[in-house]
């Protein structure tokens, strides 16, 4: 059974989906007042946020007290490829990187509709290869990321093994975006019990990020890429969303290939459950990918 934050959450979020607010806000505006858990939390105030730049590209080290400095968490972020930040990630950020043990980095990569595909993996790629380049083995980084950064980091793991360049420790993805042609049965099957988005809602998404590429492209859309080689994978996903089909696939295609891959379904919530900080299946849900993460960096 959802806690009452959990259903509150989900109640409001369906109005919204029924009565939706005319589109005034400015894509400016949407950006300021974006949150992955549809309302603001701010990260404990223990947490040290720190500009940086990896490979020319924007980023923020987001650093809990006591972690370990030689390991990394290089978390991307969601946002439907045209919002979000670290300012809006920071708590989850910071939460997934206390239970991990680890400081966390956030690359701020190119967002649509100003820069599509492949720009935005293009940022992420450049800003992984200056993270190893200041001498930070891929053996002590783990990776994660939620909804369009949940595409974007197994495209990234992707390409990496392709290149033979060392891979990442393990990666958390929740809720994963990683079928832009939106075939999965859960998009149709699960549109009404889905309280924030529809298939017709994903399928912008999709054409807003990929631009002039095929959506069927493995780097745009990783579900057909091949999988194998890849490190140990844990998928979250709620089990409401229409999203469900790409968690529940990307698994299976993974198992397929060889890879130890672990579906972790949240009963009853909704996308991004995991940045709704004040609900209990939020804490839990990054306490245990933290210690999915922890222990593949050897604990």
């Amino acid at each position: 059974m959802p806690s009452e934050v959990i259903e509150r959450t989900i109640a409001q979020a369906r109005e919204s989906k029924r009565n939706p607010r005319p589109g005034s806000a400015t894509l400016e505006e949407r950006r300021a007042s974006y949150a992955p858990g549809l309302r603001p939390f701010a990260p404990p105030d223990d947490v040290t946020i720190e500009p940086t730049e990896l490979g020319g590209v924007p980023a923020s080290w987001v650093v809990p007290p006591g972690v370990a400095d030689e390991r990394v968490l290089f978390f991307v972020h969601g946002g439907g490829f045209m919002l979000g930040s670290v300012e809006s990630y920071a708590e989850l950020v910071a939460r997934l990187a206390r239970a991990t043990g680890v400081r966390a980095v956030v690359p701020e990569y190119r967002l649509v509709p100003e820069h599509p595909f492949p720009a935005g993996l293009d940022d992420v790629r450049a800003a992984w290869d200056a993270l190893r380049s200041s001498g930070v083995p891929a053996s002590s980084v783990v990776v994660a990321g939620d909804s369009a950064g949940g595409n974007l980091v197994p495209a990234l793991l992707v390409a990496l093994r392709d290149d033979g360049e060392d891979l990442p420790a393990a990666a958390l993805l929740m809720s994963p975006f990683v079928d832009l042609t939106c075939a999965g049965a859960s998009m149709t099957e699960r549109e009404d019990r889905d309280p924030l988005f529809t298939l017709a809602f994903q399928q912008r998404i999709a054409a807003g990020y990929a631009g002039d590429a095929d959506l069927t492209d493995p780097r745009v859309s990783p579900l057909f890429a091949r999988l194998d080689g890849l490190p140990p994978l844990l998928v979250q996903v709620g089990s409401e969303e229409v999203l469900y089909s790409d968690a529940e696939r990307l698994v299976d295609a993974a198992r397929a290939a060889g890879v130890d891959a672990t579906l972790d379904v949240g009963d009853g919530m909704l996308h991004d459950y995991q940045a709704i900080a004040d609900a209990p299946e939020a804490v839990a849900a990054t306490d245990r990918g933290g210690a999915f993460l922890r222990a593949a960096l050897g604990g």
